[in-house]
């Protein structure tokens, strides 16, 4: 329980991926939760960042529902990506696990290629790899062009190779989900270059859904609010993680498992298959409009 000065975190720092092991508390996956419905049954994803946070709760939810799943992660990131695959196995699926830095294009479409070769197919793409960095004291006048690449690539040209590689190997009833953000329609300052890349990652989303509407390709984003994942430790001052999430109507911040609804929802062939061109918040109560 949280109250109504702190969220019960206390300060700490990480360098750049972050790891969940080294995390105060650990967050939640949905690894004592998730209860799968059978609603993906047979389909195959590839989740890119899937190793921890909010892929790794996809990953889960996916595999518990009857999905097998490929994902994609920094090498650094191998400890929590060997983590993820244990609890995808033991729900009974497969999984797929690719390092590698999608910045480098041919790295994301081979993994795409290699996804699909492994598994047999594709039915899913999760475009969730993403960075920020919110360590500038003041603020544009310290940004860096070796920043603004980092972000950039990392949070639109991987997606948009990933995507178009992807589409070679998708066909009708397949389905690509995004990862906007709150910071796309409520920006920080110190995420200046991040929440830019959100708020186009909204208008691909919007851009490529009529595209694919023909092909019977489904393509929608969810939006986080603050979610307690690996990325928040790694990117952000230490001291500022005690009020972290505290900013929402809930006084909180959200886990990592309160977003896998939205990705089960959206994925469903069944029960999202008229949901295209739209975003989902999972905020806490922040809007996303």
């Amino acid at each position: 329980m949280t109250d109504h000065l702190n969220n019960g975190i206390p300060p700490q720092e990480q360098q750049p991926p972050g790891l969940t092991s080294e995390m105060t508390p650990q967050p939640d996956h949905g690894e004592q939760s998730w209860v799968g419905r059978n609603r993906l049954p047979g389909m195959k994803a590839l989740i890119t960042g899937g190793d921890s946070g909010i892929g790794r709760a996809v990953a889960i939810a996916f595999a518990r529902e009857g999905c097998d799943v490929a994902l994609c992660y920094l090498p650094d990131e191998q400890s929590d990506a060997d983590d993820t695959r244990t609890w995808v196995e033991e729900a009974g699926a497969r999984c797929v696990l690719l390092p590698g830095d999608l910045t480098d294009e041919q790295a994301a479409r081979n993994a795409v290629d290699s996804a699909a070769d492994q598994l047999g197919g594709l039915d899913i793409l999760i475009n969730n790899a993403g960075f920020q960095w919110a360590r500038r004291e003041h603020g544009i006048a310290d940004l860096t062009t070796a920043e603004m690449d980092r972000t950039f690539k990392t949070n639109l040209y991987a997606m948009f190779w990933t995507t178009q590689q992807a589409l070679s190997h998708m066909s009708e009833g397949a389905s690509i989900i995004n990862l906007s953000s709150i910071q796309a329609y409520d920006p920080s300052t110190p995420l200046i270059d991040y929440a830019a890349t959100k708020a186009a990652i909204n208008n691909f989303t919007v851009n490529l859904a009529a595209e694919l509407g023909p092909r019977g390709i489904r393509v929608n984003a969810v939006a986080p609010g603050p979610i307690w994942t690996p990325l928040q430790p790694a990117t952000k001052a230490a001291d500022s993680m005690p009020k972290f999430g505290m900013n929402t109507p809930l006084g909180r911040p959200g886990q990592p498992a309160e977003l896998a609804g939205a990705f089960v929802f959206l994925a469903s062939p069944t029960e999202a298959s008229y949901v295209s061109g739209t975003v989902v918040g999972v905020t806490g109560g922040r809007p996303v409009f």
